[in-house]
């Protein structure tokens, strides 16, 4: 997967993942305010499907719409492009610049560490 997503269409996919599953009408209910019109949602749902992000099954007269793409693989992917086009490709690099711009402290660092170790 080498896609990226417009801002609208991240938009739609974080309902999308939330969810795991909707119609239309649910996304836009989950949309902020103000809501964006049907055919707007609608034609963003079907760029996401020809972007093969999207999936769709039907029900009744409409469909249901899910994510074929996991919300982790997408975020890993982006990360990546983040790191490669403004860290060099350097994790270590990306990881330093987000330390120092938000003033995080050690024992921050600490917790940040101790989660990571919890899931190896």
């Amino acid at each position: 997967m080498n896609k990226q997503l417009t801002k609208a269409e991240e938009q739609i996919m974080q309902v999308l993942w939330t969810l795991e599953e909707a119609s239309v009408k649910e996304v836009i209910d989950k949309l902020p305010e103000p809501k964006p019109a049907y055919n707007t949602v609608s034609t963003i749902i079907r760029i996401l499907e020809t972007k093969e992000f999207v999936g769709h099954k039907p029900l009744g007269r409409g469909f249901i719409y899910f994510p074929i793409i996991e919300k982790e693989a997408y975020s890993n992917q982006s990360l990546h492009k983040l790191m490669d086009g403004y860290f060099d490709g350097s994790f270590k690099s990306m990881v330093s610049f987000f330390v120092k711009e938000n003033k995080m402290d050690v024992a921050e660092l600490e917790s940040i560490l101790k989660e990571v170790n919890k899931k190896e």
